[in-house]
């Protein structure tokens, strides 16, 4: 039996160096502003799945790649059941920084099908919309090392992400809604509130 979520899931996706956190922040301080109730949560989590996925960022090759997309499958089932579905059954608007369209893009760019990741991951809420933002991998490597003053970990190679970024390009889906992230940071963050603001007012919420 399908459970009726009361609140609305947005996932914000993109390569890395997109700026997702830094503008799921800003998102989620809009909508308190506007006396919404707001979790903020993001993948991989930091539960016990969720960080055998980030000690992949040192050295992937100890895993193939159906092992990894179980890895994340099995940390994505533990997110919805303990915090994804109980957020929107009780009316929150959840704010994921990243979620299966991620994992598709870079399980895809791995050499698994896109196709059959989607379908591994359909027992988790569909997003009511999906800020994809979008950047060159040039830019974005240039971006994380600027940032950080680090390494780039074994999901931000300029080839990997350059497969993951044509992937996120050919995925479809109505709820997508794609932002140049290569635009100053308020410009980015104006594009993102209006298309919230949208859903808003197409579910009927006053903002």
């Amino acid at each position: 039996m399908k459970i009726e979520n009361k609140g609305i899931l947005i996932a914000i996706e993109g390569i890395d160096g997109t700026g997702k956190s830094t503008q799921l922040r800003l998102l989620a301080d809009h909508l308190r502003a506007r006396g919404m109730d707001v979790v903020e949560t993001r993948e991989p989590t930091d539960g016990p799945y969720g960080r055998k996925i980030r000690e992949l960022y040192v050295d992937r090759s100890r895993c193939s790649p159906a092992e990894e997309l179980e890895l994340f499958v099995a940390d994505r089932r533990l997110h919805v059941k303990e915090l994804i579905q109980p957020s929107l059954a009780a009316g929150k608007v959840v704010l994921t920084d990243r979620y299966y369209f991620s994992t598709a893009a870079y399980q895809g760019a791995a050499g698994m099908d896109p196709a059959r990741v989607f379908a591994k991951n359909a027992f988790a809420p569909r997003p009511d919309l999906v800020l994809l933002l979008t950047m060159s991998p040039q830019v974005s490597l240039v971006r994380i090392q600027e940032s950080r003053g680090e390494a780039l970990n074994e999901f931000e190679q300029e080839e990997q992400l350059q497969r993951v970024a044509e992937l996120f390009a050919s995925f479809s889906d109505p709820c997508i809604v794609r932002i140049r992230a290569d635009q100053p940071l308020e410009r980015v963050f104006g594009e993102i509130r209006s298309a919230v603001d949208k859903l808003l007012r197409d579910k009927g919420i006053c903002v």
